[in-house]
């Protein structure tokens, strides 16, 4: 993994990664202070598209190269991208000075309602209260959505409580899940000229 010189807005906090597997081979770069950016090329074609939404919405310039053992199913896949951008965006994080910390999120798709809310705490946890009509998205298994946040959560050593308070459509319910995704990882990265150091009475996250 690479990071890009220095931390902060002014900086460009970017990071890369490579991780290749006897199930995956993957190449992902993450840039938190991007324009929305995106180039994503992977066998899941439902997770292309959550990503296009997570990236755009979150005004993040994102490239995905994926390839996985999609003959057997899209678990590999989609796990491993959820641990490679989790592992980018804590290195683009860097000491994580003078950022906001927190963030909650509504957005409405249609019927369905998600909340995403954040803490950039250094303690992963995972907390998911969703229920969806339907245990598939076309050829996706919707029930990859808990494994790519978890892991997401995991190797960015963050709190991530997601909430999809009701819906009828399944695809509509899982794309408020990353559309408010991408704007609270925004906010809570974003970077508030009040703050000195880290956000913490700690003095370290």
């Amino acid at each position: 993994m690479t990071h890009a010189a220095g931390t902060g807005a002014a900086a460009g906090r970017r990071a890369e990664v490579a991780r290749k597997t006897n199930e995956t081979d993957i190449k992902l770069s993450f840039g938190l202070d991007g324009t929305g950016s995106v180039n994503i090329e992977t066998d899941v074609p439902f997770l292309n598209h959550m990503l296009d939404l997570f990236a755009k919405h979150g005004q993040f310039d994102l490239n995905v190269e994926a390839r996985g053992d999609v003959d057997i199913d899209d678990h590999h896949t989609v796990e491993d991208i959820g641990i490679c951008l989790g592992q980018t965006l804590r290195e683009a994080l860097g000491d994580k000075a003078g950022i906001k910390r927190y963030a909650s999120v509504f957005v409405p798709m249609d019927e369905a309602l998600a909340q995403v809310i954040i803490d950039v705490s250094n303690r992963p946890h995972f907390e998911y209260r969703a229920e969806y009509p339907s245990a598939t998205v076309g050829s996706f298994s919707v029930e990859l959505v808990h494994e790519f946040l978890w892991k997401l959560a995991l190797e960015s050593r963050i709190t991530l409580h997601v909430i999809v308070h009701y819906g009828r459509n399944t695809h509509h319910m899982i794309e408020a899940v990353f559309k408010a995704l991408g704007r609270a990882i925004d906010e809570a990265t974003s970077i508030d000229p009040r703050v000195k150091g880290v956000p913490s009475t700690k003095g370290v996250l």
